[in-house]
């Protein structure tokens, strides 16, 4: 009399080994191996979307106040702006704010150095948010535009660039790879940048 369970009892053809190892323990883990170069790849686009909108934006607003592209005001009206809002050596600071915004940007786009670059644009963003504060929460008046560019540019630092970036392209040990550790430490040096030129602020 055949076993009710005959399909349970078939044995493994020479086409279709029998499980072992961690396959055999958990049956949906060959699954989530195959699943996970999907997931890989569309955590990097996810990453190389929001890499090239933040970017390419910080960089536009740094040509605005170095060559006063995209009716900009340039470095006269860069610096008359930073005179009014309280800064010393107005001139100094405007180009300081137009390299880092610019340069930050495209190595943000490009994913170059982005712990770096991703702590530029965030620096950048807290003098901003430290000029604009008080005005509440809303654009034009208030900090939302601003804030939102800083948070951007802390997850971006914290995160990595992913691997459709420039960074994955050079020839760098493995202990440089990015790791949170970095990111954090990138965030901190921004920071502290930022906090030194606000001190002097008047």
């Amino acid at each position: 009399m055949p076993s009710p369970h005959a399909a349970q009892d078939t044995p493994a053809t020479p086409d279709s080994p029998p499980a072992t190892g961690t396959a055999a323990r958990f049956p949906g883990a060959s699954g989530q191996a195959e699943a996970a170069p999907t997931a890989r790849n569309a955590h990097d686009a996810g990453l190389l979307l929001l890499r090239l909108a933040l970017g390419l934006t910080m960089a536009a607003h740094g040509s605005q106040k170095l060559f006063g592209w995209f009716d900009g005001g340039g470095l006269a009206g860069t610096e008359q702006f930073f005179h009014s809002a309280g800064y010393p050596a107005a001139k100094a600071m405007a180009v300081v704010a137009g390299l880092a915004e610019t340069l930050g940007g495209l190595g943000l786009a490009l994913g170059l150095l982005t712990p770096l670059a991703g702590a530029a644009v965030f620096g950048t963003m807290l003098n901003a948010l430290a000029v604009k504060w008080g005005g509440g929460f809303f654009a034009p008046e208030g900090v939302e535009y601003e804030l939102l560019l800083a948070l951007a540019a802390a997850a971006l630092t914290l995160a990595g660039p992913g691997r459709l970036a420039a960074d994955s392209a050079l020839p760098l040990p493995a202990s440089w790879a990015h790791r949170l550790s970095h990111g954090a430490a990138a965030l901190v040096l921004g920071a502290v940048l930022a906090g030194a030129v606000l001190l002097v602020r008047s």
